[in-house]
């Protein structure tokens, strides 16, 4: 007997300063203007998305002392902008990238508490650390904490935000005519929470917020990742490039939820991945080519190559071949603020790799990272890509998608008329919101007390 089928999951990443942004088309706008912000919201509410996700950066990065490509039009905090879009939006949940390395738990949680009642339960937060002293500087601290030990931070950062959030039960207040408002509880708000990293005592002064606490999301797909999500987050934004990838990466990471006492349903696994649509599948490929063209020039390709190894090669012809040195191993002095730079953590492996790639393909370096920097994209005529979702999902490689336009801010716009509907018609996708948080939208019930998973995360 067969399972029924199940119900794709769909939400939107503003492109932004993203890498698959083409700012150079003629049809895009503004990456910081709030209308882009809008336009795009309202987009992936139109198509009944489950959520609109922002990134964030803490510093604009910087390569040869030069600010780096779309970071020249600065990073708008996520907050700000998500308390906009909660009043121009209804039913769209609000994810949010916020750092846990260079932040404090109280101010976090408040932040996301008052966002959760302005939207009256559709916020979300994609805990994220940061591993560089360049980012630590913007905050006067000195160093940066080893790979463990962010994980360590995050840890014990989220569950003292579910402290916080869980110290308003919900009932404290209780109106009485007669006698005025009184408090049920004498000491809503009281936390006393004492770790390694954080060392505080008070009273949290926003009332319990309609889901609780917000949707948490990981991203990554280190093992410390993976652990970390399995243990206390609600969904993981990840990143594989083909079908049998992301099978391997979904039975791994759900395979490790039975051991914190979770369930498969209770962490939604959402690739980040691109699209490009044509009236042909030759049309469409022949339209990826060139994206992938505009968002990687002879400089960007030279500028990522030197992220890895980590030496001004200027110098090389972005269609020649590879250099014919190793990447520096050590502190990389060319690409300050580059989280990329740390996802290599065998360089002189990854660079072999690489040769070995180009040589079997006879890729020059922008064709070379043209291939190795790409997301998992769907390319093809709507209903080729409808298919090709649905497969995604209906045998386990993921259970929904976080779809990264290369537009600002109208790159959703032909998926929303064109794919989605072709999804309802398979009856794998919704067609009216059914609930009103966002916890209702990714089928997730109500948080756990603060006690159960976030104490069990924060000891593993």
């Amino acid at each position: 007997m067969s399972r029924p089928l199940k119900q794709i999951h769909l939400a939107a990443h503003f492109p932004g300063v993203n890498n698959t942004t083409v700012w150079s088309d003629p049809a895009a706008g503004s990456q910081i203007d709030f209308s882009s912000f809008v336009h795009l919201a309202r987009t992936a509410e139109r198509a009944k998305f489950d959520f609109l996700f922002l990134a964030e950066g803490l510093r604009l990065r910087e390569q040869h002392g030069q600010i780096y490509d779309l970071d020249v039009v600065g990073r708008p905090d996520t907050f700000t902008v998500l308390s906009a879009l909660a009043a121009v939006t209804d039913r769209l949940g609000l994810a949010g990238t916020i750092n846990s390395t260079f932040n404090e738990p109280y101010e976090v949680a408040r932040q996301f508490a008052s966002l959760d009642h302005l939207s009256a339960g559709r916020a979300a937060w994609n805990v994220v650390t940061s591993w560089d002293e360049f980012t630590g500087e913007n905050f006067r601290r000195g160093g940066f904490l080893a790979q463990e030990d962010r994980y360590e931070r995050a840890r014990q950062f989220l569950a003292a935000t579910w402290e916080l959030f869980d110290s308003w039960r919900g009932d404290e207040i209780v109106a009485d005519k007669e006698s005025g408002t009184f408090l049920a509880d004498p000491s809503p708000g009281r936390f006393d929470h004492h770790v390694s990293q954080f060392d505080i005592t008070g009273r949290f002064n926003v009332p319990r917020s309609p889901q609780g606490r917000p949707v948490i999301f990981q991203a990554g797909d280190s093992e410390e990742g993976r652990e970390f999500a399995a243990s206390a987050a609600d969904a993981i934004f990840t990143r594989h490039g083909t079908l049998e990838a992301g099978r391997a990466f979904y039975a791994d990471v759900k395979g490790r939820l039975a051991r914190y006492g979770r369930t498969h349903d209770e962490l939604k696994i959402l690739p980040g991945v691109t699209f490009v649509l044509g009236d042909t599948d030759a049309e469409a490929r022949e339209k990826s080519e060139l994206i992938r063209r505009q968002q990687v020039s002879g400089q960007t390709a030279i500028r990522l190559l030197e992220q890895l190894w980590n030496r001004d090669l200027s110098a090389y012809d972005p269609d020649g071949p590879l250099p014919a040195e190793d990447p520096l191993v050590g502190e990389n002095t060319v690409a300050r603020g580059r989280a990329s730079v740390r996802m290599h953590r065998d360089p002189l492996a990854t660079a072999a790799q690489w040769r070995a790639l180009a040589e079997a393909k006879n890729l020059s370096i922008r064709e070379l990272v043209i291939e190795v920097t790409g997301r998992q994209s769907f390319i093809g005529t709507p209903a080729h890509v409808a298919e090709a979702l649905n497969e995604f999902v209906q045998t386990d490689a993921s259970d929904g998608f976080i779809l990264v336009p290369h537009l600002t801010p109208g790159g959703l716009d032909e998926f929303a008329d064109t794919v989605v509907p072709l999804l309802q018609e398979r009856g794998v996708f919704r067609t009216e919101y059914e609930g009103d948080t966002l916890r209702d939208h990714l089928g997730l019930g109500l948080p756990r007390p603060a006690g159960a998973t976030a104490a069990t995360a924060a000891a593993s």
